[in-house]
């Protein structure tokens, strides 16, 4: 893994290099740290440069995805789902990718960023998570990519430097969605296309979902952490039996779905198969009890921050996992210098 030239010092702007006397090409594994003029340091943990001393608010995301590293890849499997949802929020074709820069933002363990370096893309990727260690060990024999763990609010990257700025699955888990939409605007190049989803104001957040995400919030993590998983495996059984039995069950079913906080997708990706559905329930259910936050936000809204930043071409639908949008930021592609030394990052 080497060194994007887009990667810029945090606090001072500056271009980043190897520490240590390495050349400026040296594989990232290689150091220990990276530097920056002015003397900042960035420490290099099992290969990947990290810009944040801790997981902050997304530590629960961290422990999941390491814990279900390949869980959710489609080279896992051996299904289009993440494929499919990726090219629809594109606007219909992967090949908008080949041969682009590609900034993604709170990448988790890589089921995205696998298909975007399969699509021919150069791919920073970056996430508040140890999630970069999973998506590293699944990613990191790729030559076009670059992994590193920081704050998608303040990222180490120059501004107005990405042809595709893609941010899945992670906004509405911000401390203010607004800002970190704006924040990822900051980065997308003249022309360039920001593409974002959100939950939407009719996410299924059941009464028991939010009963026990309230409780399991004010526990220790680690107690916490074990209850979700707990109560996933526990009631699982009864939603792979009713799925199994769907004649004449549609209303149990539908019941179940009201009373259990396990989320499922027995309906929703039966190509899985059982222990693959099994996994994705444990995995999922954990996920919607322990985010420290959950937003939500409609269509319009959406639309509106993203008109609100100046940026053209704003396109907004419903799918997925609720409001799915994307814009460009105004300019000729192509129009804007590439990343350099002389680039500094618009911090706030």
């Amino acid at each position: 893994m080497r060194l994007p030239p887009e990667l810029r010092c945090v606090v001072h702007g500056e271009p980043i290099t190897p520490g240590g006397g390495h050349a400026a090409d040296a594989p990232v594994e290689s150091v220990s740290a990276l530097v920056c003029s002015t003397g900042c340091r960035v420490p290099v943990v099992r290969g990947v440069p990290r810009f944040v001393t801790s997981d902050d608010y997304a530590a629960a995301f961290g422990w999941q995805w390491t814990h279900f590293q390949k869980s959710q890849l489609d080279s896992h499997t051996g299904t289009t789902i993440s494929r499919d949802r990726l090219t629809r929020c594109l606007g219909g074709s992967l090949s908008i990718a080949r041969g682009k820069t590609v900034l993604e933002a709170g990448c988790g363990a890589g089921r995205f960023t696998e298909i975007l370096l399969e699509a021919g893309a150069r791919v920073v990727a970056a996430d508040l998570s140890s999630a970069v260690d999973a998506n590293f060990a699944n990613c990191g024999e790729s030559s076009r990519y670059f992994v590193c763990q920081a704050d998608i609010r303040h990222l180490p990257v120059a501004p107005r430097a990405f042809d595709i700025v893609l941010c899945l699955g992670v906004v509405q888990h911000t401390p203010q969605p607004e800002e970190t939409i704006a924040a990822l605007a900051r980065y997308v190049a003249p022309g360039g296309l920001l593409v974002i989803d959100h939950y939407s104001r009719d996410y299924p957040a059941t009464t028991p979902r939010r009963v026990l995400r309230d409780l399991l919030l004010r526990m220790p993590p680690e107690r916490a952490r074990r209850l979700a998983l707990g109560t996933a495996r526990a009631l699982l059984p009864v939603h792979r039996a009713l799925w199994r039995r769907r004649r004449g069950f549609g209303r149990l079913r539908r019941y179940l779905g009201r009373v259990s906080p396990v989320v499922d997708y027995y309906e929703a990706y039966p190509q899985l198969g059982a222990q693959l559905l099994s996994e994705w329930a444990v995995l999922d259910t954990h996920d919607t009890l322990t985010d420290r936050y959950k937003h939500f936000r409609g269509p319009d809204e959406i639309r509106a921050t993203l008109v609100g930043l100046g940026l053209a071409d704003v396109e907004v639908n419903i799918g997925g996992n609720g409001v799915e949008a994307r814009a460009r930021a105004r300019g000729a592609a192509g129009s804007s210098r590439r990343a350099t030394a002389d680039d500094r990052p618009e911090l706030r």
